[in-house]
């Protein structure tokens, strides 16, 4: 198939794993029979500028650096000095971090291998915060110290605007004007510039697409986005340009600077595939523009930048946009790195993950903080279970990676539930995790069989641990539900990662103390193993931004710039400086982390006085009290997700009388247990067991299962509440 389109990321976004935007428009593009390539700009700008060759080119273009007149710090002469050493262990640390040198790991850890500079100095930290892990993540952690002191090096001498998961982002983060953006790239291209046109130029020369499509997932990607499009215009001003993206997606949705489209011919909004469809038909059949039709597309016409949404098509249903293709990404040159050590943020930057999505959209829609206006977490559309395992199948075996990150803004429990029942009927071995809201939904057992289906982590939105700011908020949930649902995926052994916020309007200082109260206990109940606490930022597309009265805030400015328009400045009537929170709350979530520091007293983490929190010492632990034990809704499905047992019947005596008893003996992966009944209640169960056995497709209620016991037996919730059911229930019946 001839290669039409070229879609790339720009630098810089993860360096573990693809961004999975291009992935996502290619499986739909192969659906069409458009040929595709595409490319992660970021890997490969950062894997060709940390190699012997690029260091080397690195160091020689500073070679300047020894003139002691130059403003230079100690750090990076210190780096200066040591480029040999660098040069020596770089090409063998990018490949250990790539998992092909594992053995590596013995000599980074041994402390005279890397040379060290400023990140360092943390090294003392390392024994505790490593000591109950392997040497492995060990190394991992001290070679990304390392790089990021390479990088530190890059960013004083070399390039300014250099990061590892971004570039440039301050000139794209709150752009309303493009003044600053429009000079930079006035501007001669920098080193890292000349790096990224270098690789571009290669894939341009081989590629000759007649569109080019750049996906800019955030603000740090947008100056290296505008960097390519520029050297596109100027070398091959044939091809067309397109962007699209999370950045456009959410900031540029009142765009009207014309200057932009000296650099792009059109920027596409919100789902990506009949927009890109519509211009491939465009391009490559150049009827007259009035002829011409548009989804979703901005665009200049007579020197005006428009806004054309004039085609009359729907946009495609999950269904039929295909399976995300990875073909043409280095998917064995991604590098895994541990920048921190909190367990679930190292998720996001070690190991290769393939990304899905169960449900377009959320299925709550109503958070204020959120951008609900818009499509993307608007408009709610889930995927039917079969067909996102067959994804998944599809995905592990072209990728052969069986790591699988659902991207979802809230997966859906129900949805969660067929995916994981569905999972384990294939008898596939993934591992997979998404992020969720606290739902009640979340009992012990489906955690279990979610566990049971290869899910390692979630991530769910705790926010301000305050009832009355969660209510404000329309979260849909309470401090007490979300500690049992924490408790019932800890239990499963699921990791959960809270997102935790300070500043939300009208939040009080008191609210903010009592929410970091709330996380104490949380984490020292064991319930809660990660989190983040984030300043709230108002957005221009959710409640909060558009109807600020209703918050107690006053928006600093009603002017809409030509640029870029989401965040947004704002006074709350509170008067509460939120940011001096920030180092406390971040510190004290950092101690509890490692299990430390429960007994402090809040006042410990502030350099001001705060007041004491109202919040009971026990909240979290009274919370935790299960009184719904003996409830079973009739509707409930019963499934059991363990093995065939063996059955054995034996006569048993006791004063004079006798009676028939089994024996079940079952086995699990950790053990082998056995159960006694009467020998009615024993082949009954052997039955049923077999009935909703996993393997099955025909689920069964509980109400089905007491109608099964009642047509021979009698007292069900006497027997379903005995010690042999209890037994089952720890492995593996589930009542969902």
């Amino acid at each position: 198939m001839k290669t039409e389109i070229f879609a790339i990321t720009p630098p810089f976004t993860q360096l573990n794993t693809p961004y999975p935007a291009t992935a996502y428009i290619k499986g739909f593009l192969n659906t069409k029979g458009i040929g595709t390539t595409q490319a992660d700009l970021g890997i490969e700008v950062i894997l060709e500028l940390f190699s012997k060759k690029g260091l080397q080119d690195l160091f020689d273009h500073n070679e300047w650096i020894v003139d002691d007149q130059k403003q230079i710090s100690d750090n990076a002469k210190r780096i200066f000095a040591l480029q040999i050493e660098y040069l020596k262990t770089i090409d063998a640390v990018i490949a250990f971090l790539q998992g092909k040198n594992p053995t590596l790991a013995l000599q980074i850890c041994s402390d005279d291998f890397l040379p060290q500079a400023s990140r360092f100095s943390q090294m003392e930290e390392l024994d505790w915060a490593f000591g109950a892990m392997g040497t492995q993540d060990k190394a991992k952690h001290l070679a990304t110290l390392y790089l990021e002191d390479i990088s530190d090096y890059i960013v004083e001498c070399i390039d300014e605007n250099f990061g590892f998961s971004r570039y440039a982002e301050r000139l794209g983060r709150s752009a309303n004007s493009f003044d600053e953006l429009y000079n930079a790239l006035s501007k001669e291209p920098t080193y890292i510039d000349q790096i990224l046109i270098s690789v571009l130029k290669d894939k341009i020369e081989k590629v000759q697409p007649k569109l080019f499509l750049i996906s800019v997932p955030f603000p740090g990607n947008l100056y290296s986005a505008f960097r390519c499009a520029q050297w596109i215009k100027a070398n091959y001003p044939e091809i067309k340009i397109s962007m699209g993206g999370g950045f456009p997606n959410t900031e540029l949705r009142s765009l009207s600077d014309v200057r932009v489209f000296e650099f792009f011919d059109y920027i596409t909004l919100d789902d990506g595939e009949l927009p890109i469809e519509l211009l491939y038909h465009n391009i490559m059949h150049p009827f007259p523009a009035e002829a011409h039709f548009y989804k979703r597309t901005f665009l200049l016409e007579k020197d005006k930048v428009v806004y054309r949404n004039d085609a009359f098509r729907n946009d495609y249903k999950q269904a039929d946009v295909g399976t995300p293709d990875y073909t043409d990404l280095l998917l064995d040159k991604y590098i895994s790195v541990i920048e921190i050590v909190n367990p679930m943020h190292r998720m996001w930057s070690d190991g290769r993950w393939n990304k899905l999505t169960m449900a377009h959209g959320c299925y709550w829609g109503k958070c204020t903080f959120c951008d609900i206006s818009l499509d993307y977490i608007k408009v709610y559309e889930p995927v039917a279970a079969r067909l996102i395992v067959d994804r998944i199948e599809d995905l592990y075996a072209k990728t052969g990676q069986n790591g699988f990150h659902f991207v979802d803004e809230a997966a859906p429990p129900a949805l969660m539930r067929e995916v994981a029942l569905e999972i384990i009927r294939r008898k596939l071995a993934v591992t997979w995790w998404t992020n969720i809201r606290f739902e009640k939904s979340f009992t012990l057992d489906l955690c279990l069989l979610l566990k049971a289906s290869g899910c390692i982590a979630v991530s769910g939105g705790l926010e301000v641990a305050s009832d009355r700011l969660l209510k404000l908020i329309d979260k849909g949930v309470t401090v007490e539900q979300v500690a049992k649902v924490t408790r019932n995926f800890t239990q499963a052994g699921i990791m959960v990662h809270a997102y935790l916020m300070y500043g939300y309007p009208t939040q009080t200082v008191q609210e903010t103390i009592d929410s970091l109260e709330m996380v104490r206990q949380l984490f020292e109940a064991g319930i809660l193993q990660s989190g983040f606490w984030h300043q709230f930022a108002m957005t221009a597309h959710s409640p909060v931004g558009m109807y600020p009265e209703k918050f107690g805030i006053v928006r600093d400015t009603e002017v809409i710039g030509t640029f870029a328009n989401n965040d947004i400045n704002y006074t709350d009537k509170t008067g509460i400086d939120h940011n001096k929170f920030s180092y406390g709350l971040k510190k004290s979530l950092f101690n509890f982390m490692h299990g430390i520091c429960f007994d402090y007293e809040l006042q410990d983490w502030f350099d001001f006085k705060i007041p004491k929190t109202k919040i009971p010492a026990d909240f979290i632990e009274k919370a935790l009290t299960d009184n719904n034990q003996f409830h079973t809704k009739p509707t409930a499905k019963v499934v059991w997700i363990g093995g065939k047992p063996t059955s054995a019947y034996f006569t048993k005596s006791k004063k004079g009388n006798t009676w028939e008893m089994a024996s079940i003996t079952f086995h699990d992966k950790k053990e082998t247990f056995t159960i006694q009944t009467n020998k009615q209640e024993g082949e009954w169960l052997n039955d049923i067991l077999s009935k909703i056995s996993i393997s099955n497709e025909r689920v069964y209620t509980f109400q089905e299962i007491k109608t099964d016991f009642e047509t021979e037996l009698e007292n069900f919730e006497l027997f379903w509440y005995s010690k042999p059911i209890n037994t089952l229930r720890e492995y593996g019946l589930l009542i969902l």
